[in-house]
């Protein structure tokens, strides 16, 4: 039996990670060297110009939060793009504004956080030096890597509710239409090799001087020559002035597991009132992905979808309503539910991706890192010479002032990302997270559930078929048979169903039973859970 586990959406990672894991590595030197290897051979899923969430948990139980969200720029103005409002993305993760100005090109990106957080995550909670963690990624950008098939549906199908096409991101660059596409003038096909010199240059500077090159050095001034040229907004400034935010982990409970997850800006405050209400309900006695299961936990999500959109934001600038994680709260909308009220999420007149990666530890200690990170929906933007795409978070603030999530200079938008650890008496029991945008606290919700209320192993709670209610309606993925979703339309929802046989998130998570680890990689990625 293992006694360590990683589990990530990408094989390259994992065996990076794994390999840390074998040497003597933690679960923090593993979970970052697999992290950075990941922005290698999933490049518009994450990278060091990114953002996202970590936890970790020491083995004396001591816990620790890193928030990473990217930061509006110091340039930025309320009303910069008030007049430009077209539409809101139907699962309400994105504004939909004319030219696409916040969706594509250099006004889409936000100061990044991701290897500022990779580095002080190293130095301070790892064991090994941070040459050798960035050796893997190094290699591997060097080498380059082989098209995978879910790299390639993304490529060719990842756009969708207002967005700009995949391909046009991919080409927005002369890097990028010199490393993604192939001579037919079409994104490369699975099994053909990807080669990025350049990334690979600014990863070994990075290797060599750490973050500081990036957020203060010689990449900072190549970043803001080139905002400066394209009219972008961010500055060197912008990059010295970044911080992260740390916290201890927003804690909940259900039936008896406690809850550790990440605060606000990230979408943890969602998961905690999510179970809060479901907790009020026989979900075993229901019967998994019944109807009534469903229809209940759909209306669980609607609920923190909508509070969220109201409530919630960068807590440095936004107050969040502290009500929102209260039992008691939960338990007024819980008999709302019961006595057949429908929650409402309202939303501009047309309709996050799923555009982001994670990475799930647990060492042979017991020490456990969980870290979603992504580029959200990505900018397009490679700059001449550094060979990293850069993240596209701008897209996601609402361009309307005074609201929640509304642009201010130095804020961090919301996100759904909630990586998440789960302990019982004091015991490491879960280690999840999951990519999926707008959608990745309703599959972790639900992978969480399937442990929690029906005991099923991980590699079973992350294959189960998912569905997700982020608007008035009910997504749901292909295996959930029609004869389960027939009584809800007749009852007068909508329910949209996919093509795809899994989706609503991937989540990947480790289930530790009497300090043995088991992981469980989502089917609908490329990813593997290696034990060593």
């Amino acid at each position: 039996m293992s006694k360590a586990m990683i589990v990530s959406a990408q094989p390259e990672a994992s065996e990076a990670g794994a390999r840390v894991l074998m040497k003597g590595g933690n679960a923090v030197d593993a979970g970052v060297a697999a992290a950075l290897v990941q922005g290698v051979v999933d490049p518009q899923m994450c990278g060091i110009a990114g953002f996202g969430s970590a936890q970790l948990r020491k083995t004396d139980g001591e816990a620790h939060c890193i928030d990473f969200h990217g930061k509006t720029p110091l340039m930025a103005t309320p009303d910069m793009w008030q007049d430009r409002l077209e539409g809101e993305t139907r699962d309400g993760f994105g504004f939909v504004l004319k030219d696409n100005v916040n969706d594509l090109g250099y006004g889409a990106v936000t100061t990044p956080g991701s290897l500022k957080a990779y580095f002080e995550a190293v130095r301070d909670f790892g064991s090994w030096d941070w040459a050798d963690i960035c050796a893997p990624a190094v290699a591997q950008a060097e080498a380059g890597f082989r098209v995978r098939p879910h790299v390639h549906y993304w490529w060719t199908h990842g756009a969708d509710l207002g967005r700009v096409e995949v391909a046009e991101r991919l080409a927005f660059s002369k890097t990028g239409r010199e490393v993604y596409f192939g001579a037919n003038g079409l994104p490369k096909k699975i099994g053909e090799l990807v080669e990025n010199p350049d990334l690979a240059q600014s990863l070994r500077m990075i290797q060599r001087d750490g973050a500081d090159v990036f957020y203060r050095g010689e990449i900072a001034e190549q970043i803001e020559a080139d905002m400066i040229a394209q009219g972008g907004l961010v500055r060197k400034a912008d990059l010295e002035a970044y911080e992260t935010t740390r916290t201890t982990p927003l804690e909940g409970s259900y039936r008896g597991f406690d809850i550790h997850a990440c605060q606000p800006p990230g979408g943890g405050i969602m998961l905690v009132e999510m179970l809060n209400i479901l907790e009020q309900f026989d979900l075993a006695g229901m019967g998994h992905n019944t109807t009534d299961y469903i229809r209940t936990v759909s209306e669980a999500m609607k609920a923190a979808t909508a509070d969220k959109d109201a409530h919630v934001g960068d807590p440095a600038f936004v107050e969040v309503a502290a009500h929102l994680t209260d039992k008691g709260y939960a338990l007024e909308v819980a008999n709302r539910i019961k006595g057949g009220e429908r929650m409402r999420v309202t939303r501009l007149p047309q309709g996050e991706p799923p555009h982001t990666t994670h990475v799930a530890v647990v060492d042979g200690d017991g020490m456990a890192f969980t870290m979603t990170h992504s580029l959200g929906m990505p900018s397009g933007v490679i700059s001449d010479g550094l060979g990293f795409m850069y993240n596209g978070c701008m897209g996601v603030f609402d361009p309307r002032p005074g609201r929640a999530g509304s642009i201010a200079p130095g804020k961090s938008r919301f996100s759904s990302v909630c990586p998440t650890i789960v302990t019982r008496d004091g015991e490491l029991r879960v280690v999840i997270g999951a990519p999926g945008g707008t959608q990745i606290a309703m599959g972790v919700l639900q992978a969480l559930l399937n442990v929690m209320d029906f005991d099923m192993s991980m590699p079973d709670a992350v294959s189960a078929p998912r569905f997700s209610s982020t608007s008035d309606a009910i997504d749901v993925t292909n295996r959930v048979p029609g004869y389960v979703t027939e009584p809800l339309v007749a009852e007068g929802y909508e329910v949209i169903r996919s093509a795809l046989s899994f989706g609503i998130a991937a989540v990947h998570g480790i289930r530790v039973d009497g300090g043995k680890p088991t992981g469980g990689a989502d089917p609908g990625h490329d990813g593997v859970a290696l034990g060593v």
